[in-house]
């Protein structure tokens, strides 16, 4: 409890220099360059047959001198996707873009051999990179390039935009978190000179940045966080353009958020574990220093979370047991002010994403943003011991399927499991253990953890029915 307290003061403490960085005149970036340089667009996919297409033609709408834009379809994949892509490429060379198709024998190194393989093959200045769910606008490459003003300045990274944010509840959870991380996590570390971080798509890097960084690592399953830590402890500068948006899709299953969160976390506590010691080490400031570890840090919250709540309920019947106790952890209600903490840093948020009726958008989704989170530890913070401990796993591409409007579905989708695993069986099983914690609750007259059991059990139940419900709609 006192890391998640910790946590949620880092989180408030970014809330503050976000709303001072909003105070402050914007930089102008619409300085064009005499000359625009040479770019490199890439886009690596593996099995994204949905959404290949869209993806390419995205990119090949691009307004930028012709003469000076390369794009380069990285295509691992082992289904329909290689036919698909080869073909839509093969098109736009016909009308003179200079789009290649690059195929590797296999796919060592995932998702970072790709870019460091596809970054050999190109003599671009720039190198700007996005996932196979992102629809570019056009304007994308002549705001970012605009803004490398300074040599030392190694990454441009924009804000994501949702295209599917109605779609359904999970999509709306999904978008309310993602908000928080784009407006105050990064423009707050930013305006506090602290690290901050390419998230792997949406974002344009200068070639040299990179090579003298050492170049893409697989050795973490997030290799945008680990090249931009080893970037910055380099001195390269990251910029961060709030007011830039990159759309992409949601993913509309809980299956493929698990995959997606699963990476993420399980990524980032194996980049804490090879870099958080050279960070604390390093001349940074102090205060960077410490966001830097929250930073690193803050998919181990799953983890803490999960051993905090399972211990709860136990708890009750110490109390219960041994009165003498009941003194000392009621001392435990101190900790509400982290809950304060985190509930003003998703309401800033939410006022900078959802300016009209920001109460009714907060107080209907916040709520199940938590459970839903609480729902998700224990997948989650399975992820994050696995990284802390060195187990080392494949990447797990996140399922997209062209999920746009709620006319649009995804049943029958060849990418849908069949299978149900273990942690979600323990999913259903954390539902009814914490639904027992609201009955001991009941019955010892203890109120104190009722509302938390009670969002424990709405989240693992939501959790375990949403992962279970897809595979009934999976492809023979």
């Amino acid at each position: 409890m006192l890391c998640i307290f910790f946590f949620s003061l880092g989180q408030f403490h970014l809330s503050l220099y976000y709303l001072k960085g909003k105070k402050k005149k914007a930089n102008n970036i619409d300085t064009t360059p005499t000359q625009w340089p040479y770019i490199t667009v890439q886009l690596p996919v593996y099995n994204e047959q949905y959404v290949v297409e869209r993806l390419i033609d995205a990119v090949a709408a691009f307004d930028y001198p012709l003469s000076k834009l390369e794009i380069q379809v990285l295509d691992d994949s082992t289904d329909k996707t290689v036919e698909i892509a080869q073909k839509k490429v093969s098109a736009y060379q016909k009308l003179g873009l200079n789009i290649q198709h690059i195929r590797r024998d296999n796919r060592q190194g995932y998702k970072a051999g790709a870019l460091q393989r596809g970054m050999e093959q190109t003599s671009g200045e720039f190198l700007a990179i996005f996932d196979a769910d992102f629809i570019p606008e056009k304007d994308f490459l002549k705001r970012t390039i605009s803004a490398f003003t300074n040599p030392k300045i190694g990454v441009i990274q924009t804000r994501w935009g949702h295209l599917n944010k109605d779609y359904s509840m999970l999509t709306r959870l999904q978008a309310f978190g993602l908000d928080a991380h784009f407006s105050i996590e990064q423009a707050g570390r930013h305006q506090a000179g602290s690290y901050i971080n390419f998230n792997g798509t949406g974002g344009v890097w200068r070639k040299s940045c990179i090579i003298d960084a050492g170049g893409w690592s697989c050795d973490t399953l997030t290799e945008d966080l680990d090249l931009s830590y080893r970037a910055q402890m380099r001195g390269w500068k990251f910029k961060y353009l709030e007011d830039c948006v990159s759309p992409a899709e949601l993913p509309v299953i809980m299956p493929a958020v698990k995959s997606q969160q699963y990476r993420w976390n399980k990524g980032a506590a194996e980049t804490a574990r090879k870099h958080l010691g050279s960070v604390l080490r390093s001349s940074l400031k102090t205060s960077g220093k410490i966001h830097a570890f929250f930073h690193l840090l803050n998919s181990s919250v799953f983890l803490f979370l999960l051993v905090a709540a399972m211990l709860s309920i136990p708890m009750l019947f110490v109390k219960e047991e041994y009165p003498r106790l009941k003194q000392l952890i009621d001392w435990g209600s101190i900790f509400i002010f982290g809950f304060a903490a985190i509930a003003w840093f998703y309401w800033i948020s939410s006022k900078q994403s959802q300016p009209s009726n920001t109460f009714k958008y907060y107080i209907t989704t916040f709520p199940a943003f938590l459970a839903v989170s609480m729902g998700l530890s224990l997948h989650n913070g399975i992820a994050v011991l696995e990284g802390w401990l060195g187990v080392k796993s494949p990447f797990i591409r996140t399922p997209k399927f062209n999920i746009i409007t709620k006319k649009d579905s995804w049943k029958n989708n060849v990418y849908i499991r069949h299978k149900v695993d273990v942690i979600t069986l323990l999913e259903g099983v954390l539902c009814l253990y914490f639904l027992f914690g609201i009955s001991a609750g009941i019955y010892l007259h203890d109120w104190g953890l009722l509302v938390f059991h009670l969002m424990l059990t709405t989240g693992f139940g939501s959790v375990f029915y949403h992962s279970v419900k897809p595979m009934s709609h999976a492809k023979a």
